[in-house]
């Protein structure tokens, strides 16, 4: 916050008043960056298998940003609690955005889900979340066929 404010000019004051906490910060990057991950992800509304392919989608491009893996490698406990808890705005606005996927293909009669809506999302959005942060819980290198795989069978 020291660096930014004095590039900006500005005091560190004057930096914590306008965009508060270095994790609240943080976490505004990190949601813009996902959203323009949504942005690009190509969706065919094809039901199950669209949603699936979309979060394949989603997680294959999350795991090959270099600036992502950096950041999660160096402050691993940070970024979990900012991407995977209700301290941040990212999960919560992951769910929402994956919520309004699944409400259009409910509507147009492609997908019948398997809970309440609100469940789905969020099941859909940590089963994603398993497979992008896979290296940091349990070693193993993230998969973005696994989660693919994993929508398709739980939409199925």
């Amino acid at each position: 916050m020291r660096e930014l404010a004095a590039e900006l000019g500005v005091s560190r004051a004057t930096l914590h008043r306008w965009v508060g906490s270095r994790d609240h910060l943080l976490a505004e990057i990190l949601w813009s960056e996902t959203a323009a991950v949504f942005d690009n992800v190509t969706f065919t509304g094809r039901g199950a298998a669209g949603v699936a392919d979309a979060i394949g989608s989603f997680v294959s491009t999350v795991n090959g940003s270099l600036a992502f893996r950096t950041f999660l490698q160096r402050e691993p406990e940070r970024a979990l609690r900012l991407l995977t808890t209700k301290a941040s705005v990212v999960q919560s606005r992951t769910i929402a955005q994956l919520t309004s996927l699944l409400t259009s293909e409910i509507t147009a009669g492609r997908l019948t889900p398997p809970l309440r809506l609100p469940d789905v999302a969020y099941v859909l959005v940590r089963l994603g979340e398993s497979f992008i942060y896979t290296d940091v819980i349990t070693g193993e290198e993230p998969d973005a066929e696994k989660a693919r795989a994993a929508v398709a069978a739980l939409l199925s």
